[in-house]
């Protein structure tokens, strides 16, 4: 495959990054530089880890830069020989208007929802958990403003009501990924002119936190339980206490009555059954498995 001629910077962190980063080096795009968020100390030992999209860079030769402020880039940018496009997908924090500036014909975002729709950082959380029929994504213009920049692209894709957050992530990335390939060449020589967004229909979604794993089952019905368990299967989880002890809830489905310790009351006299869970040691068991473990003890 002929080596592509423009000069790509790429700002991505996760594994939802990852897979468009993979697919422009695969094809050919020559990709000067990755910028990710600075490594970070997790788990009990506080060991660092880094991010995928650095890791692939490394394997790659391609070179990484962690700024602590983005303008610390700057001067790396300007002097690149050939003016750089930016691609941005899934990178973690705020890009000025400063740096958006130094690329041409733009920074392109990757983004995970149908925009205006969702503009912020959990929209394929939001969708399931909304119960939405249709998500997707749209390939736009990266602006100062969040998720406000002109569209490119929008590609739907239906939900089935049944799609856990870590399955939409894959399912979108590939498509984000694909299509990206697919009219970057247009962007690139401005054949494909972007759209602005129509702001006044605008909706947002919020950062999740750790609070947010401590669901009121008083406060939601079974069917909205139940679309939470998924959309936050990856982070931050649901969690309930039985019969004190606190258990995460992987898999439940809606029910007509409560039967065991783990059939949960909700709002409006509708019942949430679970399916599977981990207990405190970590451990990942059916719920009858757990039933019959309890029942021993």
């Amino acid at each position: 495959m002929m080596k592509k001629s423009k000069t790509i910077v790429f700002f991505g962190t996760d594994e939802f990054s990852l897979t468009t980063l993979e697919q422009l080096f695969n094809a050919g795009y020559k990709i000067i530089a990755v910028v990710t968020k600075p490594d970070s100390k997790s788990g009990r030992g506080q060991k660092i880890s880094f991010s995928a999209v650095k890791k692939f860079a490394l394997e790659k030769n391609i070179p990484v830069w962690q700024p602590a402020k983005i303008s610390e880039i700057t001067d790396k940018i300007k002097s690149i020989e050939a003016v750089p496009i930016g691609i941005l997908v899934s990178y973690g924090k705020i890009i000025p208007e400063s740096v958006i500036n130094l690329f041409e014909p733009a920074i392109i975002n990757v983004h995970p929802s149908l925009l205006p729709r969702y503009r912020g950082p959990t929209p394929i959380e939001s969708a399931i958990e909304n119960g939405d029929k249709q998500t997707g994504v749209s390939i736009m213009q990266l602006t100062p403003q969040m998720d406000a920049g002109a569209i490119y692209n929008q590609t739907v894709y239906n939900l089935n009501n049944a799609e856990t957050s870590p399955e939409l992530y894959k399912i979108l990335a590939n498509i984000g990924a694909t299509k990206l390939i697919e009219i970057l060449p247009a962007i690139m020589n401005g054949g494909l002119k972007p759209i602005p967004q129509q702001d006044d229909k605008a909706t947002y979604c919020k950062l999740l936190d750790k609070k947010d794993a401590w669901l009121d089952f008083k406060k939601v019905t079974a069917v909205s339980a139940e679309r939470i368990i998924r959309s936050h299967l990856t982070f931050p989880k649901t969690k309930i206490v039985i019969n004190d002890q606190p258990i995460i809830i992987t898999k439940a489905h809606v029910t007509d009555k409560l039967k065991t310790i783990l059939d949960i009351k909700c709002k409006e006299n509708s019942h949430l059954a679970i399916d599977e869970l981990i207990t405190k040691s970590g451990r990942k068991m059916s719920a009858k498995d757990f039933l019959n473990g309890y029942r021993l003890g």
